[in-house]
């Protein structure tokens, strides 16, 4: 019964550890112009992010590029843990009302680094988010 129990409580040490080292992007950040926040959280068994503040110049941004309420708008989409360590998933873009795919980076623990391109590796852009 006790060797069952250490067992038990090996594999939860084992669970949290795994499940702490996906919690590096949990948390809100912000980007370097600070115009917009972005709350990251769990999505299933994924990593989503949607914006929780956003300046007038980033909603009046989003207006012009179709998207009508950019507060509350997920922006990072179904991102998984890549074999290197990374993220992949879907990028929405406010200012473009389109979604491509993504990549992010853990730079640091306070520190994100994201990308998207329109096609392939074509017509790339990057983004630095600081946690906040």
């Amino acid at each position: 019964m006790l060797r069952a129990l250490i067992v038990i409580l090996l594999g939860l040490n084992a669970f949290a550890a795994a499940q702490a080292a996906d919690d590096t992007v949990v948390g809100t950040w912000r980007n370097m112009r600070n115009t917009m926040h972005i709350q990251m959280y769990h999505c299933g068994d994924s990593i989503c992010g949607k914006v929780a503040w956003a300046s007038d110049e980033a909603i009046a941004d989003a207006r012009r590029g179709g998207t009508t309420n950019l507060i509350g708008t997920e922006i990072f989409r179904d991102f998984h843990k890549d074999k290197n360590g990374g993220w992949s998933g879907r990028v929405f873009v406010p200012d473009l009302n389109k979604t491509f795919s993504g990549t992010m980076t853990v730079v640091d623990r306070n520190t994100l680094k994201g990308s998207g391109c329109l096609i392939g590796r074509v017509l790339c852009k990057a983004k630095v988010l600081v946690r906040i």
